[in-house]
């Protein structure tokens, strides 16, 4: 019957399409291969797989975020700081999500990422499992003309260009189109579109930039004839757009008859192939805002004397450019300024003047040399006194450093200089080279004048050289040493390293008056010290018989704050139990004193103690607490030298009446600063 024979033939049908499905093979994926150096904005395609090389680890290959990328950043260096590779390569999933209005930068797996402030495009990196249903490119799609996946080998995404009644069609690829590459056509006259055949050809318009059309706008491609075939015609280059209408390009800048083929056609690209918006972004790069790593204030103080030579002084300033591009310049990291010495310094470039690196290497490269002697300890004076300013852009939190070259050996004496130097917070280091030979050693006004002007004389402050041409050697050891932070000994001084716990005796024989007196000495003193969470920081503590923390180290950042917490400190009243508040001052406040920090105690107390003192001062010299004792009126001078640290003298004082408290102030801030200043410089 019919309805047998129909439904044969649909079972028939059925099993052949089954075995032609199978006869089919899928397409083999081929994983497109890229370099380190790939932008993730550079590849239009919004999620793909990829193969990145071994080695990405590199800091060159700049990584912008943390997790979320911008999309500014090297793929493979964001794969390999995602933790997804390490640094022998693999293949990754790339995904792009939304731009962020924010990127952290952080350290990870060995890779340094940058902060910035906003981007217009981010990626997520993931392990490379592809979706179920989800069909990768095996070939990218690049918005630059300089493919680096070309470069590795890559096969780009070819564009089939609409074709011209009358011609045969030519697969252009994207690259060659957006390299605004000439290409030469054949030496035969294009016929004029008809109306028609332009009415019947679809036209693609560009997209938005969020969904960037992988065709190409014909708009924005031109045959142009050069007026060579137009007898008659002005010169210039016409363009017959798809509607047939042609109209003269007067041939400028972009477009020069002179440079073209000799072949009379060529294809063009025209700036409107890409939107307008999108060719504002692309040709934003951002600028960093520097290492965070490495938040110091540089002044590079270079030999100018005339001994140094065109040619030796042309090195010096490779040096200053290779550093400025190490560094990673920017205002949330290291500023760097420069100051030429000879008779007489005089400074290029302060700190605020040039806040990114290729600003400042294109600065060090216009520095002339001024010739003279070379009067180093003038030089350091001057950036003593000079440099280091907020009007030069001098910044509170950031140590200062100054590296000095010298070719040979000073014509002037260094070491009273440096250590002014160093006693103002400047670490100085020195880089040597071509010292003086055995026969010149006569003309050296001060031997072995690099120790006297370091800050530490254990090797790490200071870099010597035999010749001029290996002084490329020292970038790495010194860009290391001056980012590391906290092996910057001078950037440490009396006033901002410490952690300084005033233990206040509230007993019923101070008063009220005089209590507020005391509290107004504490004022004084805290007044002298620069105080911030990095810097010195102050806690309280008052007793009786019994003890009160009045605020610990962490609970006030700035001295305003500090000062009216000083001032809020209520008067307790009752007995004196000096010894018991000691041990409360170690457990309270000093336990919780940051490792770097010198720890000082000063304890203000106007009578004899009701329990022993000698036990809980001795724990306090031995877990490293510098402690002053000062008494009042009724304190017992013996007990004070007790509680202070040897040598007694230098840390105990005693004051008849409470209104003299005052005049002890200078004193007690002097001493302070002669013993810091009094550390082994080794």
């Amino acid at each position: 019957s019919l309805q047998v024979f129909l439904t044969f033939l649909l079972v028939t049908g059925v099993h052949s399409n089954k075995e032609t499905a199978k006869k089919i093979k899928r397409p083999k994926f081929t994983v497109p291969q890229i370099n380190c150096d790939v932008k993730a904005g550079k590849i239009i395609n919004p999620e793909f797989i990829v193969k990145c090389p071994a080695g990405c680890q590199d800091p060159k290959y700049h990584v912008y975020g943390t997790d979320v990328y911008a999309s500014y950043s090297s793929v493979c260096g964001a794969a390999v700081h995602s933790g997804v590779l390490d640094n022998s390569g693999g293949k990754i999933l790339v995904r792009k999500v939304a731009g962020q209005s924010g990127y952290k930068g952080s350290y990870s797996n060995g890779v340094q990422s940058l902060s910035l402030p906003r981007w217009r495009e981010s990626f997520i990196v993931l392990e490379s499992k592809p979706k179920k249903g989800v069909t990768y490119p095996s070939a990218l799609t690049y918005s630059s003309s300089k493919s680096p996946a070309a470069q590795a080998g890559e096969t780009t995404k070819a564009y089939q260009r609409p074709p011209i009644p009358g011609t045969t069609a030519q697969p252009v690829t994207l690259m060659q189109l957006l390299a605004v590459t000439v290409a030469v056509a054949t030496p035969t006259t294009l016929p004029r579109p008809s109306p028609s055949a332009a009415s019947t050809t679809s036209i693609p318009r560009p997209q938005s930039v969020g969904h960037r059309s992988q065709e190409m706008d014909l708009w924005s491609t031109a045959t142009y004839t050069s007026s060579q075939n137009r007898p008659g015609a002005d010169p210039g280059i016409q363009r017959q757009d798809p509607s047939g209408a042609a109209f003269q390009k007067p041939v400028g800048a972009d477009v020069s008859l002179g440079k073209l083929p000799t072949s009379p056609k060529v294809l063009l690209l025209f700036p409107g192939l890409v939107p307008k918006e999108e060719l504002s972004t692309q040709s934003l790069e951002p600028v960093s805002l520097g290492d965070p790593n490495c938040k110091i204030d540089l002044s590079f103080l270079i030999d100018g004397s005339t001994s140094i030579g065109k040619r030796r002084f042309r090195i010096q300033k490779q040096l200053l450019a290779d550093v400025a591009q190490a560094l990673d310049i920017g205002p949330a990291g290291p500023l760097m300024g420069v100051v030429q010495y000879g008779d007489n310094p005089a400074t290029h470039f302060n700190l605020k003047t040039h806040t990114n690196s290729r600003d400042l290497k294109t600065a060090i490269e216009k520095i002339t040399q001024r010739g003279g002697l070379s009067n180093v300890g003038r030089a350091i004076s001057f950036v003593t006194k000079n440099f280091f300013s907020k009007a030069n852009g001098n910044r509170s939190g950031a140590p200062n450093v100054v590296v000095v070259l010298v070719d040979g050996w000073p014509t002037d004496k260094v070491e009273e200089a440096s250590r002014l130097a160093r006693e103002s917070g400047i670490n100085i280091f020195f880089i040597t080279i071509e010292g003086a030979a055995e026969n010149e050693k006569q003309y050296v006004v001060e031997p072995n004048f690099a120790n006297k002007a370091v800050c530490r004389t254990n090797g790490f402050y200071s870099l010597h050289v035999q010749s001029w041409f290996g002084l490329h050697k020292t970038l790495q050891p010194l860009v290391k040493r001056v980012c590391d932070t906290d092996r910057l000994a001078c950037s440490k001084t009396c006033l901002n390293s410490a952690d300084i716990g005033f233990v206040i005796d509230g007993s019923s024989s101070v008063g009220t008056g005089n209590f507020r007196t005391v509290l107004q000495f504490v004022t004084n003193l805290t007044k002298e010290f620069e105080i911030s969470d990095t810097d010195t920081r102050i806690g309280a503590v008052q007793y009786t018989y019994e003890q009160r923390l009045e605020f610990g180290f962490d609970k006030y950042s700035s001295k305003p704050d500090i000062l009216n917490a000083i001032k809020r400190v209520g008067y307790w009243s009752g007995g004196t139990s000096t010894g018991a508040a000691i041990n409360f001052a170690l457990e309270q406040l000093f336990k919780k004193s940051k490792p770097n920090k010198r720890k000082l105690m000063i304890l203000i107390t106007d009578g004899r103690s009701y329990d022993d003192v000698r036990i809980p001062a001795m724990a306090a010299h031995l877990k490293g607490v510098i402690t002053y004792a000062i008494g009042v009126a009724w304190a017992a001078q013996e007990e004070l030298e007790v509680i202070a640290t040897h040598p007694a003298r230098d840390h105990s004082f005693f004051v008849d009446e409470f209104d003299n408290l005052y005049q002890y102030v200078p004193r007690i801030i002097q001493n302070i600063c002669t013993e810091f200043n009094s550390q082994p410089r080794n």
